[in-house]
């Protein structure tokens, strides 16, 4: 007796002249879609439709023809229509022409297997890129997947899911002594005193210290207010909020910033006005960091005040954030200094120093000395 054909409650599979099978299914948008390949037997087929319908039911299946989409375009719209701050969108756009574009460009969303990141990134590296721009470039990619799987419904995973392709080991920023910073102070030109004062006990990033007005500073009360950064661009310089919400704060000076500013001030170097920048290249130029380099001759002047050759303006950011730390400022209290939203960043500086670990236990000390006398 013939086995009867049990007939297949979600799709249909058809033998094709060439002997293959074909498996189509009514997706639930109403359409009927093919498998994108044919099968050699029919179990085969079969089972392609069984894993279709199981993503369906679980509420995980996406239109074929979505995936599709090309992700040069993609990751192009995704750039343009974002709501980034200007210097945020040229850094993404640099990021997807040099290292997105020309490897994985011409792919579509559907394609993209960690496999494709494992090698595109490997390739990255083996060009000589560095790991901090690969990272980069990862994390923007993984962004732009994220977009495409949770909210516009292209794709069904995100490509972009290798654990510690999104970090890279940052080593730890050279820091100066307070009397460093003075001996740097005096070795560059009167115009520019102020400013690695200011920048090494303020913690206030190059943008946000370019961007200071008079009408920012309270000598008063040494105080500084950060309602904006300068922003250099590709072919300009523009003003414009802060990095975050955060970054809009009021700073206390320690009282030798608060002098190098109250003389920078009542010098030559300010305009009258209210809104008068503070800090300003040659001739009253808006700051550029290359333009300051150059100036103040930044390599030869820090090794000739003992510090390593490596070290950064931002370094200065960095001095005076560790010294914040080790006066005993909490976690929060960093992150408003500081003008981040996150507790990562502050929590870096809450590593104990030798210097500062000291000190707790001397404390340590007195109270036990205290509290056993008082027993007595």
């Amino acid at each position: 007796m013939a086995k009867q054909r049990v007939r297949r409650r979600f799709g249909n599979v058809r033998k094709l002249p060439s002997e293959r099978y074909q498996a189509r299914y009514l997706g639930p948008d109403g359409i009927e879609r093919k498998a994108p390949n044919t099968f050699e037997t029919e179990k085969e087929a079969e089972n392609w439709l069984t894993l279709v319908q199981a993503e369906i039911l679980r509420g995980d299946w996406a239109a074929p023809e979505l995936g599709e989409t090309n992700l040069d375009e993609y990751a192009a719209r995704w750039i343009a229509e974002r709501k980034l701050a200007p210097r945020t969108r040229e850094n993404y756009e640099d990021l997807h022409r040099l290292h997105i574009r020309p490897h994985l460009g011409r792919l579509e969303l559907a394609v993209l297997k960690p496999a494709t990141i494992r090698t595109w990134r490997k390739r990255l590296l083996d060009s000589g890129t560095t790991e901090p721009q690969a990272v980069k470039a990862y994390r923007l990619l993984r962004a732009v997947l994220n977009t495409a799987v949770k909210e516009d419904g292209l794709i069904k995973d995100n490509a972009c899911r290798i654990k510690g392709y999104d970090k890279y080991h940052t080593p730890e920023r050279p820091t100066a002594t307070v009397d460093q910073v003075l001996m740097l102070a005096g070795a560059v030109p009167t115009r520019y005193r102020a400013l690695i004062i200011v920048a090494a006990l303020s913690g206030l990033r190059w943008g946000e210290l370019a961007a200071l007005r008079r009408c920012d500073v309270d000598l008063v009360e040494g105080r500084l207010r950060v309602p904006r950064k300068l922003a250099a661009l590709r072919n300009r310089l523009e003003f414009g909020p802060p990095k975050s919400e955060a970054g809009v704060r009021v700073v206390a000076l320690p009282s030798l910033a608060t002098r190098a500013l109250r003389d920078h001030l009542t010098g030559d170097f300010v305009g009258e006005g209210s809104e008068a920048v503070v800090f300003t290249g040659g001739k009253g130029a808006l700051l550029r960091s290359g333009n300051f380099g150059r100036a103040v001759k930044w390599i030869e002047t820090v090794r000739a005040v003992g510090l390593p050759g490596g070290f950064h303006f931002h370094d200065l950011r960095h001095t005076g954030n560790t010294l914040a730390a080790a006066s005993g400022a909490s976690t929060r209290e960093l992150m408003h200094r500081m003008g981040q939203s996150s507790m990562r960043a502050a929590l870096i500086y809450q590593h104990a120093t030798s210097e500062r670990d000291r000190e707790i236990a001397d404390n340590m000390d007195k109270r036990i000395k205290k509290q056993q006398r008082k027993k007595r």
